[in-house]
């Protein structure tokens, strides 16, 4: 019993003196708590809007505050004419805009109703419904307010859904999962062909060839490029003519993001194999640094905005989060380079960032 009782005391100080493992004992299960927590919420905060008031009275200005004062909506700007609300919903900032007629104030006087419209930014689906049920609860509240039982006074809110009418989920979630499976497999594919090499030995062979070390790795790339771009196109061919998703603009801008995309996810790959030597810690890391992120600060799925501040920062870490956004702004809202050059810019900072990173990692002879 002393030797069983010894062994097992052996054994909690063998784990202990093991950072990794009290890491992944205790850092993870926190980690992933604080992460899913503050992440996955219905609540939405700070929602960007914009208002167009043709009336400027004294009944829109209370609305147009009681809205704002919720602590769901920003003001984004106010709008001078109705023709400035296509060109303000495909900035991409603003996500609700409210409409409110001439004469409103004296339209629900005289007439007991007055008019307004809602129009949501529905390329995220869930978003644009929560904000859209917000403003009517507001406008509600304060007509409920104002109302006596001698003069019932109603106003009637116009919802309109922009670039997803029928709030399809799969508007959103082709987008998102584009980005995450071609971050998996152009990373993860390329990482392991790299440390396969490694851990069979033939890596050495390689090096010694006559072959210069970054032809070594471009070649090792360009067949997972082929087959990640195969991957874009029957994706998207798939969310076009099997789930509907519209194709609004540019389909050679599409490619052309998708390819950039593409080698952006595949020099991460290279710069995960050049920092690890077993296909087992590469494909952990892949998986643990790539997927999650994807799919929780990404955009994804939960908006960002809803976020604390810290989080928001590691969301303008992740990559996928501006290729999400330039995939909506060209396939739903039919958006030009014009809109999207900003993510293009920070796609390409971060390849040319990954690549720069693995050559200096990249050992010419291995140990």
């Amino acid at each position: 019993m002393k030797r069983f009782t010894g062994f097992v005391i052996k054994e909690f100080f063998h784990i202990f003196r093991d950072y990794r493992t009290l890491l992944i004992l205790f850092g993870m299960p926190a980690v992933q708590l604080l992460l899913f927590g503050y992440v996955i919420t219905n609540e939405i905060k700070d929602a960007r809007i914009a208002i167009y008031d043709a009336s400027k009275d004294e009944v829109t200005r209370k609305i147009s505050e009681k809205i704002l004062s919720s602590g769901y909506f920003i003001l984004e700007k106010n709008l001078k004419n109705y023709s400035e609300i296509g060109p303000t919903f495909r900035e991409g900032k603003t996500k609700l805009v409210i409409v409110f007629g001439s004469n409103f104030a004296e339209r629900l006087q005289r007439e007991g109703k007055a008019e307004l419209q809602i129009l949501g930014d529905a390329s995220d689906p869930n978003t644009a419904n929560i904000l859209v049920n917000y403003a009517s609860g507001i406008i509600n509240n304060y007509l409920l307010s104002i109302n006596t039982e001698k003069v019932p006074m109603r106003i009637i809110p116009e919802v309109r859904m922009q670039y997803n009418p029928g709030l399809k989920g799969v508007f959103m979630f082709v987008p998102g999962i584009m980005a995450m499976l071609l971050m998996l497999i152009s990373a993860l594919m390329t990482s392991l062909s790299i440390t396969r090499e490694k851990e069979l030995g033939t890596m050495e062979l390689l090096l010694v060839s006559p072959l210069r070390p970054i032809q070594i790795i471009i070649g090792k790339v360009i067949p997972y490029v082929v087959l990640a771009f195969i991957d874009a196109c029957i994706i998207l061919g798939m969310g076009k003519f099997v789930f509907g998703v519209p194709i609004q603009g540019n389909i050679v801008l599409l490619l052309a993001e998708s390819l950039l995309y593409i080698t952006m996810a595949l020099s991460l790959g290279i710069l995960i194999s050049s920092i690890t030597n077993s296909q087992q810690i590469a494909m952990t890391v892949s998986l643990v640094a790539l997927m999650l992120p994807t799919i929780l600060l990404s955009g994804f799925i939960f908006p960002v905005e809803n976020m604390p501040i810290i989080l928001q920062v590691l969301c303008h870490l992740m990559p996928p989060k501006y290729f999400i956004t330039i995939i909506k702004d060209i396939m739903l809202k039919g958006n030009g380079f014009i809109y999207v050059w900003k993510e293009t810019l920070i796609l390409a900072l971060f390849a040319v960032a990954f690549i720069m990173m693995s050559i200096k990692k990249f050992k010419i002879r291995l140990a």
